[in-house]
Formats: structure tokens, sequence, C-alpha cells
């Protein structure tokens, strides 16, 4: 779909029902949390969140190697329409539930995983701190073990990976972000999963600029390394929430050299090293800003002080109401990226949200954005979903865009001919494994709320899929059509980097 031509992007209003200081203050992400707070607290007192009802799979599923989805449906346990699954072309291999993860009680979030010598082993984000699970050849996920929270248990947990080493993120007041050595997996026998030690098995321990031990979010240059912590509190704090710079060199003591502060909160990022079209910045470090209400692209190559990182460009858009995460479409040629607006739906509050979002009624948007020109980016279109949902945090590679959309579950977008239609005219859902049957007999097959569903997923070189759900547990899934990951129907292979 295509927007009205924007003369200039600066032009815009700013998002239509909250004003610049609702966001600057922090009182519209008070209030998105608050919501989700609310939803699930009252589902789990109504035991929707209760595991005992999904645990034992291995024993109930109809069959030991693969549930296949056919004629549109994964039926994982006879009979039980609870635990039959829509789907197109991705077939289901394993489940475990929370509880059989190991957490007491908690619900899912952020995930991230690590491969090691043919071996796929997965962190699984929950309440009370990371679940540790290896993903074996057949599918099967095997539990390890776990990392506690560092702090009091919070919902509120992102996961990434720095070469061998986890970096954890949280919500959490005095959590801090923790730095822990995935090698410890290696030889954990099964049998005998391990609680590691908050103290004696972390690796390290990083709190500069985190006055309250809270980070919204982490993120990973996954090529140099570099680690940042964003969306900090509180949002007067010297870094202002922004992109707060960790230097990993040593793990056991991570420091940091300094921030980027200038254009405030920061909700979630990706880092890259920069090749593209716009040769003022080959080479540079540069962070993709999901921040509230702009797309805010950094410089980021230059780390010493309070104030480093350079902001090069704020893009605002049409119906933006509280602008969440997005990723670039090729690493080695960013010409485009895509987007999500975790309110643009209408969730807290309708009567606030912008009258001409193209998501108001339910059907989630992904927003797609030409930034060819750094300083320069335009949002030229939008993909539009046919399933009423919210969407949430969505990863591209070889031209796939694997979303997780909270109730409607993973959702895959061959979005490979962006560049050639920017306006998203030939991007195209391809297949799709909904986690939560409860909402798909009603009207657009769905709910745009986040009481159920995934959080979070990962993708594997290998081709399994880990799939996080607050309410129920932890999927393992794989596409039927592709071996690996697949890739794009106008995907060409990455041009060679210099």
């Amino acid at each position: 779909m295509k927007f009205a031509t924007i003369a200039a992007a600066a032009l815009l209003p700013l998002a239509y029902g909250f004003t610049k200081d609702d966001y600057d203050s922090g009182r519209v992400m008070a209030k998105m949390m608050e919501a989700k707070e609310t939803a699930w607290a009252k589902q789990k007192a109504a035991g929707r969140y209760d595991n005992k009802k999904w645990n034992g799979f291995d024993k109930k599923r109809p069959n030991k190697d693969v549930i296949k989805c056919t004629h549109g449906k994964a039926v994982a346990v006879k009979g039980d329409a609870d635990q039959t699954y829509k789907c197109k072309d991705i077939d289901m291999y394993d489940f475990k539930t929370h509880e059989e993860l190991g957490s007491n009680g908690g619900q899912g979030s952020g995930s991230w995983g690590w491969s090691h010598r043919g071996r796929d082993f997965i962190a699984i984000g929950q309440t009370d701190g990371a679940s540790f699970a290896e993903v074996t050849k057949k599918g099967n996920l095997v539990y390890l073990g776990r990392l506690p929270a560092q702090a009091s248990p919070v919902i509120w947990r992102e996961i990434k990976v720095s070469g061998d080493y986890l970096v954890v993120g949280s919500e959490g007041v005095n959590h801090g972000v923790q730095i822990f050595d995935l090698k410890k997996l290696l030889k954990i026998n099964p049998k005998k999963p391990k609680v590691f030690s908050t103290t004696t098995d972390l690796t390290g321990l990083f709190t500069d600029y985190l006055q309250l031990g809270r980070s919204h979010n982490v993120v990973v240059n996954f090529e140099n390394g570099n680690a940042f912590a964003v969306g900090a509190q509180p949002r007067n704090s010297t870094c202002a929430s922004g992109i707060i710079f960790i230097d990993l060199k040593n793990p056991a003591k991570p420091t940091s050299p300094g921030c980027a502060s200038s254009d405030g909160y920061v909700h979630d990022a990706q880092c890259v090293i920069y090749r593209g079209p716009h040769r003022k910045y080959w080479g540079k470090e540069i962070c993709y800003g999901y921040n509230e209400d702009t797309l805010t692209i950094y410089d980021v190559t230059n780390k010493q002080g309070t104030n480093a990182g350079k902001v090069i460009s704020r893009t605002p858009y049409k119906g933006a109401s509280y602008t969440h995460q997005g990723w670039v479409l090729d690493l080695n040629w960013q010409t485009h990226l895509i987007m999500d607006d975790e309110l643009d739906e209408g969730e807290i509050d309708p009567a606030r949200t912008d009258p001409e979002s193209p998501a108001i009624d339910g059907f989630p948007v992904t927003y797609i954005f030409d930034i060819s020109n750094l300083e320069k980016p335009v949002n030229t279109g939008y993909y539009k979903s046919k399933t009423r949902s919210v969407d949430h945090n969505q990863f591209v590679h070889d031209g796939l865009a694997y979303q997780s959309n909270y109730q409607a579950g993973l959702r895959v977008l061959d979005v490979s001919g962006i560049p050639r239609d920017p306006t998203g005219g030939n991007v195209k859902e391809i297949a799709y494994f909904d986690v939560y049957p409860g909402d798909d007999d009603l009207p657009g097959g769905g709910q745009a709320v986040w009481d159920f569903g995934t959080w979070s997923h990962y993708t594997f070189p290998s081709g399994w899929i880990v799939v996080n759900t607050i309410d129920r547990g932890a999927f393992v899934v794989k596409l039927s059509k592709f071996k690996g990951r697949g890739h794009g129907k106008r995907w060409v292979k990455p041009r060679t980097i210099r």
C-alpha cells in the first residue's frame, strides 16, 4: 500500500493522540506497560496461564517426529481444540511449557539463539530468568537449565548474543545487564539441568549509566560484537534513556565509554556497520533507533562521552502511535528497512490513535522505509496483515521477515521485492503458525490485544525456529517448503563485502 507523497518528513505532525511531552516524560510508555500488566494479571488470575494443562506434550503428541501442518492445522493433541494450531507451510516439532523449562509460574518474553559446532542452543526469556535449552537435530527441545533474574521477577527481559556471551537486560530494578558465557552449556547433562548462580556463574554484570539498573532492551552489533543497552530509567538520567554503549572486550568487567543521549528514549534499535548507497557513512557504525514516535538514525562510531553518537535524522510518519522495533532488509546493501508500531491498532486508547492510522481497524501494519539517504529516510508504504492482531518483534533473513505478532503467532512475509516496489505492493505472507487458538474464530481471525501469544522468536541458520510465548511456553517449528531459513522469491545472494 502506498502513502500519499510526503514532500518533507519534518513537516509531519507528531503522533496524533499524544503530545511531545507525553512521549518525553514517559507517560505513553508507562500507560502501555500498565495496560499490559493489567491484562496479564487478569488472565493469570483466571488461570489462563496455568501450564499444567499443557504439560507433558511428549506423552500426548500423536507423532513423535513431526506434527505436520495439514489442511491448515497442526493437531498437537488429538481432540484438544486448545492444542490445535492454525498454520500454513510451517510444521511443529516440539513444545515445552514455561514450567517444564524451569520457570516458577513465570511468563515468556524475549529470546535469542546461539549455534556452536553444529549444535543449536536457545535462551528463553521468562519473568524469573532465562531458560536454556538445546534444539536437537530432530527438532526436540531439551531443557538444560537456567540463569535466574538478577533482581525481582519482571516479565520484560530481553536477550541477545555477542560471540559466545549471552547479554540479558531487564526492566527489573537493580537488575543490570547480565553477561554469561554460553560455553557453560556444552557439557550439561540434560538429566541434571543446572540452575546457574547469579554470582559465581555469571561472567560479568554491567551497570554503568543504569541509574535504576533497568533497561528496556539490549542490542548487539553481530558483526563486531559491540553491545548496547536502551530504554534505561529514569528518563532524566545522564544518558536520557538513549543508547548506552557496552564495552565487552573484557566480559568479566563490562564498562561503558559513553552514550547517545541527544534524542532521548530509545525503545529498541538495530546497530550495524553501514554498507549502502550513502557513501558518506560507508563503514561507519550506524544504529537504527525506534524511538516511540520516530525512526531515528545515529552514527555511533564515536562512543566517547555522554553526548556521543550523532543523530543523522529523525523521521516521523503518518499513523505513528508507538514506534516499536524494526530490521534492515539487507545488511550488505542498506536501502530499506521495515518496522512495526505497537499502538497504531488503538490498543490502549482508540480515541487517541491517529484516525489516519492504516492499522486502526486492528489489522497490523508493517511500515516500509527507504533509507538510501540516511539523512532523509522516506516512509514509502506498508504491508497490511489479513489477520487481526498486534505486531511486536520482527527480524529479516534473506528476504523473509519473521514476525512475532502476539496472538496471531509467527508470521513469515516475503519482503524481498520491496526494493523493486517500495510501496509494499508485492509483499506477501508465505507462512504462519498461530500459537493461540482461542481467538481464531473471531471476526478477522483474531484480536488486536497482547494478552496471549508470542512475544519473540529466534530463527537458526539450520531452519529451526523457537517461538517464545507469553502464556504457554516455547514451540519448535520449521518452514516446510525450504531448507534452512529459506529465502524470498526476489532475494539475491549478498554482494561481496568490501
